[in-house]
């Protein structure tokens, strides 16, 4: 896929992985979407995404709102058109400091799956039946090693993070041969703030910088290279 041109809706996007992704489309002369919670932020991005001289437009949502679902989609397609490419990168930790699964509470855990899971299908959902129609697209997920590992106190994170991937697993399977793509990427350990607060004691000289991962997710949603073992379009 060239990115010229395309059409590219990013959640999550007002810092951290999203911000990355969404500057590295743009730089890429595709048309940006960006949404996350808060607008101001978000308006920052989007801004330095303008004054360097790439397509880019914000909205403020909750991609874990049932009701902003049909709205982030079709105020992207009035903004830039049929969307080509969604990348689902919001997504929440659940409770932190991260906690046993004994001390989880019920309603932290549906957070984090409306979050990472329930949301990105609404938008998958929504936006994916175009994609079907003219016969192209690709649906980035953004995963963790979290999916597949047990780690301790990354339960509600974690299993969320697995259904997702799965998901993504049978949205292929089911739109095999429609021209639309998936393609699940773990950007592993990145210099965040969500890092941050899931492991305060890491040191950010051994992790990853965002820019430096976005470059490589978009590097195999391009084609350029491919996906690490364990990773990569299922469709």
């Amino acid at each position: 896929m060239k990115l010229t041109g395309k059409a590219a809706l990013v959640t999550g996007a007002s810092r951290g992985l999203g911000r990355a992704l969404a500057e590295g489309l743009a730089a890429a002369e595709a048309r940006v979407v960006l949404v996350a919670r808060q607008a101001g932020p978000l308006d920052e991005v989007a801004a330095a995404i303008r004054a360097r001289g790439g397509e880019a437009h914000a909205i403020a949502a909750d991609v874990a709102d049932r009701d902003a679902t049909h709205a982030i989609a079709g105020q992207a397609a009035a903004l830039v058109g049929p969307l080509d490419i969604l990348i689902n990168n919001a997504g929440t930790l659940g409770p932190v400091p991260l906690r046993l699964l004994l001390d989880t509470d019920c309603e932290d855990l549906e957070r984090a799956l409306a979050v990472n899971v329930v949301g990105p299908f609404r938008l998958t959902k929504a936006i994916a039946g175009s994609m079907v129609l003219r016969g192209r697209g690709v649906v980035v997920n953004v995963s963790s090693d979290a999916a597949t590992q047990p780690y301790e106190r990354w339960g509600a994170y974690g299993a969320s993070k697995a259904a997702l991937d799965q998901l993504a697993r049978i949205w292929a399977a089911e739109l095999a041969g429609t021209g639309v793509r998936f393609l699940t990427v773990d950007p592993g350990e990145m210099d965040t703030r969500m890092h941050a607060e899931a492991v305060p004691e890491a040191d950010p000289a051994t992790l990853t910088a965002p820019a430096e991962a976005a470059a490589r997710i978009l590097a195999q949603l391009t084609g350029e290279a491919p996906p690490p073992v364990g990773q990569g379009a299922v469709a």
